[in-house]
């Protein structure tokens, strides 16, 4: 038996704002760190030690990731970084309110946008400055790979293969592994990993800071999963 843990970052600084974040660099919340570093105490009270840790290019998982394995003492594993484990694209409407958005759009479409998975909200013009275009943690992506929106079937579509080519080798390698990303890329990863419906993984709720451990058997299928 083997064990795997994901990890959603800690609050981050427009979570406490209740705005969309997308792949908007937002920096933690003190709360988020405190989450953090709590998530560190958690996996070290209860014996983790990780060989090799995977993150995002966004600084609210990279520092959590930080802040939990310094709480551990094992800032010393290597790591990771891809934007493959980016948060969804949310386009247009990062960096909007939530509430003023359900307000101007409607509570029902404002759902959909977050969470069915083959909705789209509305598109990033590549003249905008929030495109990751602009952004030089992104210049040797291709430009079909530079998105303007993305629901979370495509947000899968760019997950699944970094942990087919990644992150299940090293598995495979029975090294113990940390991944610290995003509420829809981990969505994306549970959604496949537990088998969820589009309409399970719709209702699914990933809480900041609060590491979800799977059990995998050696063929890295499911045993059970639960939160710390």
């Amino acid at each position: 038996m083997q064990k795997l843990v994901l990890l959603r970052h800690g609050e981050s600084l427009w979570n406490l704002e209740n705005r969309f974040t997308g792949w908007t660099d937002v920096d933690l919340s003190q709360t988020g760190i405190e989450q953090a570093r709590h998530a560190g105490k958690l996996l070290a009270d209860n014996g983790f030690h990780f060989d090799l840790a995977f993150t995002s290019v966004l600084k609210r998982a990279i520092k959590t990731l930080h802040l939990a394995l310094e709480t551990m003492d094992q800032l010393y594993i290597p790591e990771e970084k891809s934007w493959h484990l980016n948060e969804r694209f949310y386009g247009a409407l990062q960096g909007l309110n939530k509430a003023e958005t359900v307000q101007q759009y409607g509570e029902e479409q404002v759902h959909k946008w977050r969470r069915d998975p083959h909705e789209h909200p509305p598109v990033l013009e590549k003249t905008d400055p929030r495109f990751p275009g602009n952004d030089p943690r992104y210049k040797d992506l291709l430009p079909s790979e530079l998105p303007v929106t993305e629901n979370l079937s495509e947000t899968m579509d760019r997950v699944l293969p970094y942990w087919t080519n990644k992150i299940i080798p090293a598995l495979k390698q029975k090294k113990q592994v940390i991944i610290v990303a995003h509420g829809n890329s981990l969505r994306a990863l549970i959604q496949y990993i537990d088998h969820l419906s589009d309409e399970e993984v719709t209702k699914l709720d990933i809480p900041t800071g609060t590491p979800w451990v799977y059990e995998l058997n050696d063929d890295l299928s499911r045993i059970r999963h639960y939160y710390l």
